[in-house]
């Protein structure tokens, strides 16, 4: 899958990107970064991409010709038109069916606004949809598209080692994911559940199963309400839930 992200600082975006599992998986090819400066694009010899805002206001707005033309090169040079994202305090918040469905895309062209943001006519014209990772302002766009290309990416085949490293962990069925516990069995006085030193793995699918219920109960209660939990599931859980 193609990733392309305009935006006015790429080296913040190449920085994470290209580390770790995603960098791994550029390096064998299974997706493309390409990080497109706006500055490129600027209207002037000076790198302006931004002016004051008409109806008055503090701060800059960008320009759309930068971001037009910046955009329209990537479109140029792939061929085609990316699906393009703007990110923004404004759009959807990005969850994981979001993720799943994005990375069913060919490429992805994600813009990234600063100072105010963008003059809304461009975004308008070439933006498919604006996505936002919650409801609060950063800086910039870049650490939001960082985080879009980095969920998407995993749902990429390939780019994790096999389908359990990502269906089991929090959000993919709706629920956050069971506790989790390593060795020694016994730390500070806590001991891990003996059900998961048992051998007996349709008891710890189970086992798992209801404790990721409890997590979700009471660390998100806001997602059970888009579930059906039997009634003998809400036994199961309150009978776990008092033997924390």
């Amino acid at each position: 899958m193609d990733f392309y992200v305009e935006t006015l600082f790429p080296g913040q975006v190449n920085a994470f990107l290209r580390e770790s599992i995603t960098g791994r998986a550029m390096e064998r090819g299974l997706i493309n970064l390409e990080c497109v400066n706006i500055r490129d694009f600027a209207v002037n010899d000076y790198g302006k991409v931004d002016d004051t805002m008409y109806g008055g206001g503090t701060g800059m707005l960008m320009q759309c010709d930068p971001v037009y033309n910046c955009w329209r090169s990537v479109c140029d040079k792939a061929g085609s038109k990316p699906y393009t994202i703007y990110v923004s305090p404004k759009g959807n918040v990005f969850n994981q069916a979001k993720a799943i469905e994005l990375s069913k895309k060919d490429s992805l062209m994600i813009i990234c606004g600063h100072y105010e943001g963008i003059d809304s006519r461009v975004i308008d014209e070439i933006c498919d949809e604006e996505i936002s990772i919650g409801d609060f302002v950063l800086t910039g766009g870049e650490i939001a598209a960082v985080t879009i290309i980095d969920a998407v990416s995993r749902m990429i085949p390939g780019v994790l080692p096999n389908e359990d490293a990502y269906t089991n962990e929090s959000h993919m069925a709706g629920t956050l994911e069971a506790k989790q516990y390593t060795k020694p069995s016994e730390w500070h006085g806590r001991a891990v559940p003996e059900v998961l030193l048992s051998g007996n793995q349709s008891a710890i699918d189970e086992y798992n199963r209801i404790s990721s219920l409890v997590e979700t109960w009471q660390k998100r209660p806001d997602m059970l309400d888009r579930l059906e939990i039997s009634e003998a599931d809400w036994e199961k859980m309150l009978a776990l839930q008092k033997g924390l």
